[in-house]
């Protein structure tokens, strides 16, 4: 951050305003409901026959104890934050930072998961009046019907909601002692190195796990099958020839400390994929030695 000494405008360091105009910042927050129930009645029974203070203990109900749709829902909220760990990079708290040559592509698989959520929402409320005779009988005298909301009850429990903005650029135009300006240099500045280090250092994280994935799919390993020692390939994924060219593409626009080193091995990288398809990958032994001798040079400069 700098100070203008005739105007005293605070200026923001050079890496703010890329940031500004390299991405957008994204939250997905999902909005999940246990159906669990504190029963009072049960709560003072248990303690009741235990002789302990009434508030000892209290009794929580599992008002689905086994239904695989609720399951599939609640679980939902992990693939959410997996997704957008995948695809964004930390900035501060729920908001991550999106590069801009994602954005196209990755609101489009927002609307995606978007419907996948509400399908399953909707497979869940099918099987809602089964499941709940089915409690009827399984929890017995607990049963309580009144415990358990209606359909659009439960529609207002499960929200996706997934909220953008631009990076907050502020009006820094503001007259200020000198001592200060200088607190604030300081501050902003280590700000923005801590966040532009974390984006670094997720993108070499990226790129090696891309390469160790290639490395040790094109590899293959000892199997016994029938009392026979057989030598067999490792299955080929389709994601991770995906997964690289992505971080490629992403790579060649979006290299906020301009980094060499990371620059040489996206460039590398595209050499040793340049015209390999997921078949050749999955049936040519010859192309399988050459991408992993390609992938482990490249792995070998990240000290891998």
């Amino acid at each position: 951050m700098l100070i203008d000494q005739n105007s005293s405008i605070l200026r923001k360091p050079e890496h703010i305003i890329s940031l500004a105009t390299g991405g957008i910042l994204l939250r997905a927050k999902v909005k999940v409901h246990t159906f669990t129930k504190q029963d009072r009645q049960i709560s003072d029974e248990v303690t009741t026959s235990k002789r302990a203070a009434r508030n000892a203990g209290r009794y929580t109900k599992q008002l689905f104890a086994d239904v695989p749709e609720l399951r599939a829902l609640l679980n939902d909220r992990q693939t959410w934050y997996n997704f957008v760990q995948r695809v964004t990079y930390p900035w501060d708290g729920e908001w991550a930072y999106l590069p801009t040559p994602r954005i196209v592509p990755v609101m489009a698989e927002i609307e995606q998961r978007k419907a996948a959520s509400v399908e399953l929402l909707e497979k869940f409320i099918h099987v809602m009046p089964q499941a709940i005779s089915n409690e009827a009988f399984a929890q017995g005298d607990m049963f309580n019907r009144d415990d358990y909301p209606s359909p659009d009850e439960v529609r207002s429990k499960f929200k996706v909601i997934v909220q953008t903005m631009n990076v907050p650029e502020g009006d820094y135009r503001v007259e200020i002692a000198t001592h200060l300006a200088d607190d604030l240099q300081k501050n902003f500045e280590q700000q923005t190195k801590d966040i532009i280090g974390d984006i670094h250092a997720k993108q070499q994280e990226q790129l090696v796990k891309v390469l160790q994935s290639f490395s040790h799919c094109c590899d293959s390993e000892t199997v016994i099958e029938d009392g026979e020692i057989k030598v067999k390939r490792r299955k080929m994924y389709e994601s991770t020839l995906t997964d690289a060219m992505e971080l490629c593409e992403t790579f060649a626009k979006f290299n906020l400390t301009n980094d060499a080193k990371l620059e040489e091995a996206r460039r590398d990288l595209l050499k040793v994929l340049d015209g390999v398809t997921i078949d050749q990958l999955r049936n040519s032994d010859t192309k399988r030695v050459v991408v992993k001798e390609g992938v482990d040079d490249i792995l070998a400069k990240f000290g891998m």
